[in-house]
């Protein structure tokens, strides 16, 4: 696909990019590579090609999600520069 220098002097001033004429000519030459490589992969024919989400069949690798308790508040609490009993203080901010 033949990519004009007008469109890729659009792309950059969409871009904020400020192009001169020969990178222009070479980004235009470089998108036209591209697409007609995008095109050569899409006359691929996959109908009989199930799709994949991933090259290594793996199962899941989280752990189950159960509820553990580590430490207890007061436990949490004393490691506070300064709390009420029951929560952190902190300065105001606002």
């Amino acid at each position: 696909m033949k990519i004009s220098k007008e469109q890729v002097a659009t792309i950059a001033r969409l871009a904020r990019l400020d192009l001169d004429e020969a990178r222009l000519e070479r980004f235009a030459g470089q998108f036209g590579d591209i697409l007609d490589y995008m095109d050569m992969l899409g006359a691929v024919d996959t109908t009989d090609v199930e799709p994949l989400y991933s090259p290594s069949e793996h199962g899941t690798v989280l752990r189950a999600d159960e509820v553990h308790t580590h430490c207890t508040r007061e436990e949490l609490l004393a490691n506070a520069p300064e709390s009420d009993g029951q929560f952190f203080v902190v300065p105001r901010i606002v």
